[in-house]
């Protein structure tokens, strides 16, 4: 615990660097950038520690536990990437060509009264404002590379205190907001090319059976 306590300052520079810029990346380039800023942090006369882990830092093992029950890949990869997406301010638009961060989500939020929308549905504005309103936590599935005006407020957090609670701006309307609301976004697409302002309005995620994966799920079979 001692030791805990004198890194934690180096361990949450790390953290937040990971959850706010790595979600897009893939574990070899994560494990560089991270070599990379632990010496920096120690050139500072920061602590953190040796080997660190996004999972011993800020991993509940409960919730790990429910996410690999909810058919989360049990890999480092997969579990770091679900830690940065529920500790992230912005909600998460996720790399998903295989479509494992649609099963899982799927499952997760079913008993919520999950609602999975496709952009081009004609239902699709109706279902969005009517989960804003309920808290039902929404499943936006096959996000091209431009997303649509429409959603920019709600992914932005622009929320306006009205009397006793928050609405925010959707389409022509404005529409009271839930906080139990939760937003989630994938695309099928390998290597998306997404503008700059897109990135600042979610926090891309990338769900994508890599080499490494593969070896820790094959080991956790075994």
């Amino acid at each position: 615990l001692e030791v805990r306590f004198k890194n934690v300052t180096g361990d949450i520079i790390l953290s937040s660097g990971v959850i706010a810029y790595m979600g897009a990346f893939v574990t070899s380039y994560r494990e560089q950038a991270l070599s990379d800023w632990s010496k920096l942090l120690r050139a500072k006369s920061i602590p953190c520690t040796d080997g660190y882990s996004l999972r011993a830092t800020l991993g509940d093992e409960v919730k790990v536990r429910a996410w690999t029950i909810s058919r989360l890949p049990n890999d480092s990869f997969s579990i770091a990437n679900a830690i940065m997406l529920s500790r992230s301010n912005r909600w998460p638009l996720m790399i998903d060509p295989q479509g494992q961060a649609n099963k899982w989500v799927k499952k997760m939020e079913a008993k919520g009264g999950l609602k999975v929308v496709k952009l081009n549905q004609p239902t699709f504005a109706r279902a969005i404002e009517m989960s804003l309103q309920l808290g039902n936590p929404v499943l936006i599935e096959n996000v091209v590379e431009a997303i649509v005006p429409v959603l920019e407020p709600v992914l932005l957090k622009q929320f306006v205190k009205a009397g006793g609670g928050y609405t925010v701006r959707f389409g022509d309307s404005t529409v009271e907001y839930n906080f139990d609301f939760r937003l989630y976004l994938t695309t099928k697409f390998r290597n998306p090319h997404y503008a700059p302002e897109t990135g600042v309005k979610v926090n891309l995620r990338t769900f994508m059976a890599t080499a490494d994966g593969l070896q820790d799920q094959m080991r956790g079979i075994a």
